[in-house]
């Protein structure tokens, strides 16, 4: 057993070429394509708890380390991640998918709806970020200015990555020892380890992207917005803005989970995805 997948044969993994690197990716089971987009900093692993089940409900899921990030590619120069998702879906044989996102993976797959509308089946955005929507939360704002102030110090990576725990792991609302330290620990390692690899190309620049945040209505794929109660006031207002703007999106607030949904609440994540899946005509 893997994950709850029945045989190791079953999952196939593997290197797609992408303009200016490669992405790696696993995917296993058949049927209708699901594609899970991972936050920044953090890998596809981050979507262990999903991956077995979505193959065992029929499903082919499909999760990989974007650009930056994993045992992907480091960044080197310009490129767009809506982009570089549809090179992967060429590459499998996949001419449409759902889109599940976390955060920046949100953020990714409202830019790929946009860009290439024709490749999207439905959105189910998790603590969703978007593009062209700058923070504005003190909370946040104050972290990302001493994770700035923690670059090139010598114990510069450990800061920045506490920074990022509190933001994005914390929350507003609570201490760090009020989270479950297994979590924590968790998605420490996974930003340490994705920061040592990849550390070359942070200064590389962002990447290109659409401005979703002007073009939400043009949204025109079943949808689901999922975030926690626990969250910054900017992924809360993010997640009214999309169900505001996109026709026919709904809205499921989380309870006892802030920014890492699917990992401090599963069961309820779970639950809520599945019901999604399963109404969609694909």
């Amino acid at each position: 057993m893997t994950n709850g997948i029945s045989a190791w044969s079953e999952i196939d993994n593997g290197i797609v070429e992408i303009e200016g690197g490669e992405l790696f990716y696993e995917t296993a089971g058949s049927g209708p394509a699901v594609v899970l987009l991972h936050g920044a900093l953090l890998d596809q692993h981050m979507w262990d708890e999903q991956f077995a089940w979505l193959v065992n409900s029929g499903l082919r899921a499909i999760r990989y380390d974007s650009r930056g990030h994993g045992l992907s590619s480091t960044i080197t120069g310009d490129y767009a991640n809506h982009d570089d998702l549809v090179a992967l879906l060429d590459a499998l044989d996949v001419p449409r998918a759902v889109l599940v996102g976390l955060s920046h993976g949100a953020r990714v797959a409202l830019d790929t709806a946009l860009a290439h509308p024709r490749r999207v089946t439905a959105l189910a955005l998790a603590s969703p970020g978007i593009s062209g929507r700058p923070f504005t939360d003190p909370f946040l704002l104050s972290h990302i200015k001493e994770q700035v102030a923690a670059i090139g110090a010598p114990d510069g990576v450990e800061r920045y990555v506490e920074h990022f725990l509190r933001m994005w792991v914390d929350g507003p609302h609570r201490e760090p020892s009020a989270v479950h330290p297994g979590l924590r620990e968790r998605l420490r390692a996974s930003a340490e380890a994705n920061i040592e690899v990849h550390a070359d190309g942070l200064g590389a620049g962002g990447p290109v992207e659409v401005g979703a945040a002007a073009r939400l209505g043009e949204i025109r794929v079943p949808t689901v917005v999922l975030d926690g109660d626990l969250d910054s006031t900017d992924t809360s207002a993010n997640a009214h803005a999309i169900t505001l703007a996109v026709p026919g999106a709904r809205r499921v607030r989380i309870p006892g989970a802030a920014h890492m949904v699917n990992l401090e609440n599963t069961a309820l994540f779970d639950q809520e995805l599945h019901a999604f899946l399963s109404s969609l005509p694909y």
